[in-house]
């Protein structure tokens, strides 16, 4: 597997990305009505968040599903799994 380092973008593209997305966000964006009302995702986010959501949510399902496999075939051989252990939380 890759470290955290491996993955992260270098601080100057970073800080490049973070400017640009500050520049789309804000552009066009109307202020909340009220103190503490959000003020929405402008709606070139929505396709990204779209995916991320799905990907996400794809993601959890996938692991509870191994999960739950995996704690059949321990059970199917007698052996106490690590989310089963006395005393251990889950």
């Amino acid at each position: 597997m890759t470290s955290d380092d491996d993955t992260k973008l270098p601080e100057p593209v970073r800080d490049h990305l973070g400017q640009q997305l500050r520049t789309i966000y804000t552009v066009g964006e109307d202020k909340p009505q009220f103190l503490g009302d959000e003020a929405g995702v402008p709606e070139e986010f929505a396709p990204q968040i779209e995916r991320l959501e799905t990907r996400l949510k794809t993601h959890e399902e996938g692991t509870e599903a191994v999960e739950q496999a995996l704690d059949k075939i321990l059970d199917a051989f007698g052996v106490v799994g690590e989310t089963k252990a006395p005393g251990r939380a889950v």
